[in-house]
């Protein structure tokens, strides 16, 4: 079966889905139906970008059917408005409600994150989901162990880092690496992927939006993340598949409090040219 087929029977012949293809392998022959370049079907990444844009329903890609690519409800569309207040409402939530997320809820946090750009369409992102309090708690211990190592080995790194403050409020019985959130997820990929980076960092800040927008909080677990690539016992315990390496790690929770302002930000730098 082609990779790319057209309807010919509903295409207006308007070449927008030849236009959008950023590999271009659809032809637009003199106003005649789109046709794949012959050959060409190996270059595709895969991004819908000919599906989604067609009005008519009339291009059809063998990977990504019509039934799994749903119409965008306009209805549903934000305000310019309600956009610039849904992002500059999200906060770091470091103060957790002693409930447990459902497995679900994080299931549909992950399935919108997998939405984020990726390069060239890789959608390298994996994930790893921790829900379980006594697993939580364990490797917030490694971390501490990592932190009392840094102290050990690399002292003015570690207390650049207020590594010695932490583990002072550890040893009071705080929990200042994951907060207490009931749910950690970590994004990891191959670590020899260029990509991987910038792939899992885009995806877990998709997460945290889609998090925001469902009443849920997050904060970026920099510390845990920091000894996951290359603390070997939290390496150990993370048994990620071979091969991969973790590149960013988010606590999720409900939060404890609502927060009734939005804080201002430094003005930004720009160069105009």
């Amino acid at each position: 079966m082609p990779l790319i087929t057209v309807k010919q029977q509903t295409c207006n012949r308007d070449g927008l889905c030849s236009s959008v293809c950023p590999m271009k392998i659809i032809d637009f022959p003199n106003g005649d139906y789109p046709t794949p370049v012959a050959g060409a079907e190996d270059l595709c990444i895969r991004c819908g970008h000919c599906v989604a844009v067609c009005p008519t329903g009339s291009l059809r890609h063998a990977e990504l059917p019509l039934e799994a690519c749903p119409p965008i409800r306009t209805d549903l569309l934000l305000s310019e408005e309600q956009s610039r207040q849904f992002l500059r409402g999200r906060r770091s939530i470091r103060n957790y409600r002693d409930r447990p997320v459902p497995r679900e809820i994080l299931q549909t946090l992950i399935e919108t994150a997998r939405y984020a750009p990726s390069g060239h369409n890789s959608q390298g992102a994996e994930w790893l989901v921790v829900d379980n309090r006594e697993e939580l708690n364990r490797m917030s211990g490694i971390v501490a162990d990592w932190m009392r190592w840094m102290l050990d080995n690399m002292a003015d790194l570690a207390r650049s880092l207020h590594m010695d403050r932490v583990l002072e409020r550890i040893a009071g019985g705080e929990d200042v690496i994951l907060r207490g959130a009931p749910a950690l997820i970590v994004a990891h990929a191959p670590k020899n992927d260029r990509m991987a980076p910038s792939t899992c960092t885009i995806a877990l800040a998709y997460l945290e939006l889609a998090a925001f927008g469902m009443a849920l909080g997050t904060c970026w677990a920099g510390y845990f993340n920091a000894a996951a690539t290359g603390f070997p016992p939290l390496k150990e315990a993370l048994a990620l598949p071979e091969g991969h390496q973790s590149f960013g790690a988010m606590m999720v929770g409900y939060p404890q409090y609502r927060y009734h302002r939005l804080p201002t930000r430094k003005a930004p730098v720009i160069t105009w040219r």
